[in-house]
This record gives structure tokens, C-alpha cells and sequence, in this order.
């Protein structure tokens, strides 16, 4: 396929909204994790869409939030400088009327300059009737470049809102080559599906406090990948806790994980995992620097 025009979006919202839902969805394939928690995405990941002769490049972002400390300062940073970044913005929000986040989150996108193309994510959760509604309260705020209700879970609408997004594309050439889905290196992507997990199977706040690192990354001669991966915790008790009874929960982690991993590389993995703390990490620029997290 020879691309002839390219378009770049970032996709903001309040946290647990369906954001990297919906990039999966756009993208056909999963390069964003998911789970019921919010502040599950950290940092920016992009999806990369060929159709129809255009290239749509999707910057997945955390949920805007009120930061409790420097890893959410840098959250919430990532959101700003991606929005700047981008030729327009993809506005994701629940089926109800806005709040004040998305209230913030509309008057940055338009001061930028930027047009807003509003998606509500969730819509198998409400009476469609009541759809015309949520649209009326949106649109009080002021004017978007389009309105598409969708089910990112289902990708029910997300071909319509693919249609909606064409009218931005602009004469260019790739930026990505063809094939490429994400800018994500493997292995970033698979010391992810470890922290998905960890967000699915814990509870509280002892999944917000872990961080993963790939010390091992390496293919093997018969074509296996061998992995080893750092789980980081803030308190000796949460180690306890993520390794389980007689490792039990750090087993179910890696089954989960080798599985996705297996199937983003396409052979065989040997996952190896090690639970270390690291004590306020969070609020330490050097660790997060280590970890990935850095502007």
C-alpha cells in the first residue's frame, strides 16, 4: 500500500475511560494494556494505522489526573506535551455529562488550536436513547469536529470513527514503515503485559507501586525467547503479597504474561521473574529515569 497522507491524534480522558482499549481497537492489535484500574498507562504509546493510502498514527496517553506524586506529575506532563504534539485530539469520555477533567482537558486541546473529536466509549452500558442526551451536555461546551459513540470493547463504531478521522490526514509520506503497529520496543511491550497483570490479579494500591524492567531479553538458537523480568515494589510486605503463597500469585503472573508474550513474538517464551523493593520510587527521579519514566 503506497501512503500518500499521514495523520496524527492524541487520545486523552479521564483515567479508566477506555483509552488503550480503544487504541487496540484502532490498531487490531493489543500494544496497550488494559485493566479496570485507573492510571494503568504511564507514559505515551503509539498505534500505527494503514487505510486507504493514509497513515493514522494514535498517541495513547495516561488519564488525566490530580498527581499525589512525581510519577503522576509526570503522567499528567505526558498528557500536555503529546496534545501539543499532535494535528488533532481524540476527546474519550463516558457516557454521562462531562466533569471538570473534561472540561480542563476541552479548553487545553482548543487553546492549542487543535480540533476535538469527541468519542463516547461505553455506550452497550446505557439505553441508546439516552445517547442524544450525553451529546447535548458535550455540546455546551462548545464545538467538536465530530461526535461518534462507541463500544471500544466490541469496536462497535470504530470503523465509523476511522472514517471520521480521514477528513485530517494531510499530503506526506510514512512516517513508520509498513507492518509496524507501534513505536514500542518488544521489549517495553512485554514488561508491560507483566504490570497488566499485576494491576488485574492484586488488589488496592500494591499494583500502583510495582514497576517492571526486562534485565533478559534474548533469542535463543532454536528460535525461543528467553526473558527475565524485575518486578520493583515500594514495601517488603507487598513483595510478600506479589510472590504469594509458596509463589503461587508470581506463577499465575507469569502464566498470564508468558501467554501474551507468546503471542506478540510469535514462539515460544521462557519467562523468568524476580520480585525486588525499592522503597518510595515513586517520588524518586532516578528510579523512574531507570524506569522509563522520564520527559
Amino acid at each position: 500500500m503506497q501512503i500518500t497522507k499521514t495523520a496524527m491524534f492524541s487520545i486523552v480522558g479521564r483515567p479508566n475511560v477506555g483509552k488503550s482499549t480503544l487504541l487496540n481497537a484502532l490498531t487490531g492489535e493489543k500494544i496497550a494494556i488494559v485493566s479496570s484500574k485507573p492510571q494503568t498507562t504511564r507514559n505515551r504509546i503509539s498505534g500505527i494505522v494503514n487505510r486507504a493510502g493514509v497513515q493514522y498514527i494514535f498517541m495513547d496517553t495516561p488519564g488525566f489526573h490530580k498527581p499525589k506524586n512525581k510519577l503522576g506529575d509526570f503522567m499528567v506532563g505526558v498528557v500536555h506535551e503529546t496534545v501539543s504534539d499532535t494535528d488533532a485530539a481524540i476527546l474519550v469520555v463516558e457516557p454521562r455529562a462531562p466533569g471538570r477533567q473534561e472540561q480542563m482537558l476541552y479548553r487545553e486541546i482548543t487553546e492549542q488550536g487543535l480540533s476535538c473529536v469527541l468519542v463516547i466509549n461505553k455506550i452497550d452500558t446505557i439505553d441508546k436513547r439516552e445517547i442524544l442526551g450525553v451529546i447535548g451536555e458535550y455540546t455546551k461546551l462548545g464545538e467538536f469536529a465530530a461526535v461518534v459513540p462507541v463500544c471500544a470493547r466490541t469496536g462497535d463504531g470504530v470503523d465509523i470513527l476511522m472514517d471520521e478521522l480521514e477528513k485530517f490526514a494531510e499530503e506526506g509520506p510514512a512516517l513508520y514503515p509498513e507492518g509496524m503497529v507501534s513505536d514500542q520496543p518488544e521489549r517495553v511491550i512485554v514488561a508491560e503485559f507483566v504490570r497488566e497483570k499485576l494491576l488485574r490479579l492484586l488488589d488496592r494500591e500494591i499494583p500502583h507501586g510495582t514497576a517492571v524492567e526486562i534485565e533478559l531479553f534474548e533469542e535463543q538458537e532454536n528460535g525461543t525467547m528467553e526473558i527475565g523480568a524485575v518486578i520493583y515494589c515500594e514495601k517488603a510486605s507487598h513483595k510478600g503479597i506479589i510472590i504469594g503463597k509458596d509463589g503461587a500469585m508470581l506463577k499465575k503472573v507469569g502464566e498470564q504474561a508468558r501467554a501474551d508474550m507468546e503471542h506478540l513474538l510469535g514462539t515460544k517464551v521462557y519467562l523468568t521473574l524476580w520480585v525486588k523493593v525499592r522503597e518510595g520510587w515513586r517520588d524518586n527521579e532516578h528510579f523512574m529515569r531507570n524506569f522509563g519514566y522520564e520527559q
